[in-house]
Protein backbone atom coordinates (compact mmCIF):
# COMPACT_ATOMS: atom_id res chain seq x y z
CA UNK A 1 0.00 0.00 0.00
CA UNK A 2 1.35 3.72 -0.63
CA UNK A 3 1.28 5.80 2.38
CA UNK A 4 2.30 9.68 2.41
CA UNK A 5 3.33 9.43 6.45
CA UNK A 6 6.65 7.91 7.64
CA UNK A 7 4.91 4.83 9.86
CA UNK A 8 7.32 2.97 11.83
CA UNK A 9 8.42 0.35 9.43
CA UNK A 10 7.24 -2.48 11.66
CA UNK A 11 4.23 -0.89 11.88
CA UNK A 12 4.11 -0.39 8.28
CA UNK A 13 4.35 -4.67 7.65
CA UNK A 14 2.07 -5.49 10.12
CA UNK A 15 -0.61 -3.06 8.08
CA UNK A 16 0.15 -4.66 5.02
CA UNK A 17 -0.23 -7.77 5.95
CA UNK A 18 -3.39 -7.71 6.98
CA UNK A 19 -6.23 -9.15 4.94
CA UNK A 20 -9.37 -7.41 4.34
CA UNK A 21 -10.49 -10.42 1.93
CA UNK A 22 -11.19 -12.23 5.25
CA UNK A 23 -13.68 -9.76 6.59
CA UNK A 24 -16.90 -11.61 6.08
CA UNK A 25 -20.45 -10.33 4.06
CA UNK A 26 -21.87 -10.21 7.30
CA UNK A 27 -19.48 -8.31 9.43
CA UNK A 28 -18.76 -6.21 6.30
CA UNK A 29 -22.69 -5.05 7.29
CA UNK A 30 -22.09 -4.87 10.95
CA UNK A 31 -19.24 -1.96 9.45
CA UNK A 32 -21.05 -0.09 6.89
CA UNK A 33 -22.49 2.20 9.14
CA UNK A 34 -19.17 3.59 10.29
CA UNK A 35 -18.08 3.92 6.13
CA UNK A 36 -20.71 5.80 5.98
CA UNK A 37 -20.26 8.17 8.72
CA UNK A 38 -16.47 8.36 7.54
CA UNK A 39 -17.71 9.22 3.90
CA UNK A 40 -20.06 11.56 4.45
CA UNK A 41 -17.75 13.58 6.34
CA UNK A 42 -14.77 13.01 3.59
CA UNK A 43 -17.75 14.76 1.52
CA UNK A 44 -18.21 17.42 3.38
CA UNK A 45 -14.75 18.27 4.18
CA UNK A 46 -15.62 18.30 7.94
CA UNK A 47 -12.96 17.02 10.82
CA UNK A 48 -13.90 13.34 11.48
CA UNK A 49 -14.18 12.66 15.30
CA UNK A 50 -14.72 8.77 16.67
CA UNK A 51 -15.19 7.49 20.06
CA UNK A 52 -14.87 4.36 20.63
CA UNK A 53 -16.50 3.23 23.63
CA UNK A 54 -16.72 0.20 26.11
CA UNK A 55 -16.99 -0.84 29.79
CA UNK A 56 -13.49 -0.62 31.72
CA UNK A 57 -12.32 1.78 28.38
CA UNK A 58 -9.49 -0.72 28.94
CA UNK A 59 -8.87 -3.28 26.17
CA UNK A 60 -10.96 -3.09 22.82
CA UNK A 61 -11.82 0.42 23.28
CA UNK A 62 -7.98 1.46 23.23
CA UNK A 63 -6.79 -1.09 20.77
CA UNK A 64 -9.62 0.51 18.46
CA UNK A 65 -8.98 4.21 18.92
CA UNK A 66 -5.14 3.21 18.38
CA UNK A 67 -5.64 1.38 15.07
CA UNK A 68 -8.50 4.05 13.75
CA UNK A 69 -6.28 6.58 14.17
CA UNK A 70 -3.09 4.55 13.03
CA UNK A 71 -4.94 3.44 9.78
CA UNK A 72 -6.42 6.92 8.74
CA UNK A 73 -2.98 8.45 8.89
CA UNK A 74 -1.52 5.58 6.91
CA UNK A 75 -3.87 5.80 4.07
CA UNK A 76 -3.87 9.54 4.08
CA UNK A 77 -7.28 10.49 4.98
CA UNK A 78 -7.58 13.60 6.55
CA UNK A 79 -9.24 15.22 9.59
CA UNK A 80 -9.33 12.04 11.49
CA UNK A 81 -9.69 12.50 15.28
CA UNK A 82 -10.06 9.23 17.43
CA UNK A 83 -10.98 9.02 21.23
CA UNK A 84 -11.57 6.38 23.71
CA UNK A 85 -13.76 6.14 26.71
CA UNK A 86 -16.13 3.71 29.17
CA UNK A 87 -18.71 3.84 31.13
CA UNK A 88 -16.50 3.81 33.72
CA UNK A 89 -13.03 4.26 34.17
CA UNK A 90 -10.48 1.50 35.15
CA UNK A 91 -6.72 1.75 33.43
CA UNK A 92 -5.76 0.88 30.22
CA UNK A 93 -4.78 -3.08 30.63
CA UNK A 94 -0.77 -3.62 30.19
CA UNK A 95 -0.91 -6.43 27.61
CA UNK A 96 -2.67 -4.35 25.37
CA UNK A 97 0.29 -1.45 26.08
CA UNK A 98 2.59 -4.85 25.25
CA UNK A 99 0.21 -6.31 22.00
CA UNK A 100 0.70 -2.81 20.51
CA UNK A 101 4.54 -2.57 21.12
CA UNK A 102 4.53 -6.35 19.87
CA UNK A 103 2.89 -5.02 16.36
CA UNK A 104 5.08 -2.02 16.21
CA UNK A 105 3.96 0.67 18.14
CA UNK A 106 6.62 2.90 20.38
CA UNK A 107 4.88 2.68 23.60
CA UNK A 108 6.07 4.53 26.53
CA UNK A 109 4.77 4.61 30.21
CA UNK A 110 4.05 8.74 31.18
CA UNK A 111 3.02 7.69 34.47
CA UNK A 112 2.06 5.31 37.23
CA UNK A 113 -0.38 4.63 39.40
CA UNK A 114 -3.74 3.30 39.25
CA UNK A 115 -4.36 4.66 35.71
CA UNK A 116 -1.28 5.07 34.36
CA UNK A 117 -0.74 7.23 30.95
CA UNK A 118 1.07 6.02 27.84
CA UNK A 119 2.64 7.32 25.10
CA UNK A 120 2.08 5.60 21.77
CA UNK A 121 3.11 6.19 18.36
CA UNK A 122 2.85 4.92 15.05
CA UNK A 123 5.67 7.22 12.98
CA UNK A 124 8.52 9.28 13.92
CA UNK A 125 7.10 12.48 13.43
CA UNK A 126 3.69 11.49 14.48
CA UNK A 127 2.15 12.86 17.33
CA UNK A 128 1.42 10.27 19.80
CA UNK A 129 -1.56 9.00 20.92
CA UNK A 130 -2.07 9.09 24.57
CA UNK A 131 -3.57 6.27 26.01
CA UNK A 132 -5.35 5.62 29.90
CA UNK A 133 -8.87 5.22 30.90
CA UNK A 134 -11.23 7.49 31.10
CA UNK A 135 -15.31 8.09 31.33
CA UNK A 136 -16.79 8.68 28.10
CA UNK A 137 -17.73 12.12 28.58
CA UNK A 138 -14.76 12.91 29.74
CA UNK A 139 -13.54 16.38 29.25
CA UNK A 140 -10.40 15.00 27.31
CA UNK A 141 -12.99 13.71 24.56
CA UNK A 142 -15.44 15.41 22.04
CA UNK A 143 -18.86 17.13 23.46
CA UNK A 144 -20.47 17.21 20.02
CA UNK A 145 -20.20 15.90 16.66
CA UNK A 146 -18.45 12.56 16.93
CA UNK A 147 -19.74 9.08 16.20
CA UNK A 148 -20.17 6.79 19.46
CA UNK A 149 -18.82 3.79 18.51
CA UNK A 150 -19.68 0.84 20.99
CA UNK A 151 -17.31 -1.61 20.74
CA UNK A 152 -18.73 -4.41 23.96
CA UNK A 153 -22.26 -5.15 24.21
CA UNK A 154 -22.39 -4.16 27.97
CA UNK A 155 -21.35 -1.04 26.53
CA UNK A 156 -23.60 -1.14 23.84
CA UNK A 157 -26.57 -2.19 26.36
CA UNK A 158 -25.87 0.62 29.04
CA UNK A 159 -25.76 3.43 26.11
CA UNK A 160 -28.74 3.39 24.51
CA UNK A 161 -28.01 7.26 23.95
CA UNK A 162 -24.63 8.86 23.83
CA UNK A 163 -25.00 12.75 24.78
CA UNK A 164 -23.54 14.60 21.77
CA UNK A 165 -22.75 12.19 19.30
CA UNK A 166 -24.43 12.45 16.14
CA UNK A 167 -24.46 8.85 15.28
CA UNK A 168 -24.21 5.77 17.42
CA UNK A 169 -22.75 2.67 15.77
CA UNK A 170 -22.46 -0.57 17.48
CA UNK A 171 -19.28 -2.62 16.33
CA UNK A 172 -18.89 -4.97 19.09
CA UNK A 173 -15.66 -7.52 19.50
CA UNK A 174 -15.00 -10.13 21.69
CA UNK A 175 -13.39 -9.63 25.10
CA UNK A 176 -9.95 -10.97 25.00
CA UNK A 177 -10.09 -10.82 28.78
CA UNK A 178 -11.64 -14.44 29.20
CA UNK A 179 -8.29 -15.48 28.38
CA UNK A 180 -6.35 -13.48 31.34
CA UNK A 181 -3.69 -15.31 33.37
CA UNK A 182 -3.73 -18.18 30.82
CA UNK A 183 -1.43 -19.70 28.44
CA UNK A 184 -3.25 -17.97 25.53
CA UNK A 185 -3.40 -14.82 26.63
CA UNK A 186 -0.54 -13.18 24.57
CA UNK A 187 -1.88 -15.06 21.52
CA UNK A 188 -5.61 -14.24 21.85
CA UNK A 189 -4.40 -10.67 22.76
CA UNK A 190 -2.70 -10.00 19.18
CA UNK A 191 -5.81 -12.48 17.70
CA UNK A 192 -8.06 -9.69 18.94
CA UNK A 193 -5.62 -6.61 17.96
CA UNK A 194 -5.29 -7.77 14.70
CA UNK A 195 -9.02 -8.17 13.88
CA UNK A 196 -9.87 -5.10 15.08
CA UNK A 197 -6.77 -3.45 12.53
CA UNK A 198 -8.42 -5.46 9.54
CA UNK A 199 -11.86 -4.31 10.22
CA UNK A 200 -10.55 -0.63 10.14
CA UNK A 201 -8.14 -1.03 7.50
CA UNK A 202 -11.52 -2.35 5.29
CA UNK A 203 -13.65 0.53 6.84
CA UNK A 204 -10.98 3.19 5.98
CA UNK A 205 -9.93 1.22 2.30
CA UNK A 206 -13.60 1.91 0.93
CA UNK A 207 -13.16 5.38 1.45
CA UNK A 208 -13.37 7.81 -1.59
CA UNK A 209 -11.95 11.28 -2.07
Amino acid sequence: MNTTTQVFKQLTETINQLDIQSVSDDRKAVLQPLVDFIQTKVNAQDEIRINFICTHNSRRSHLSQVWAQTIARFLAIKNVKCYSGGTEATALFPVIAQTLKEAGFQVNLLSTGENPVYSIKYGKNEHPILGFSKKLDDAFNPSSDFAAVLTCDSANEACPFVTGATKRIPITFEDPKAFDNTPLQAEKYKERSLQIATELLFIFSQITR
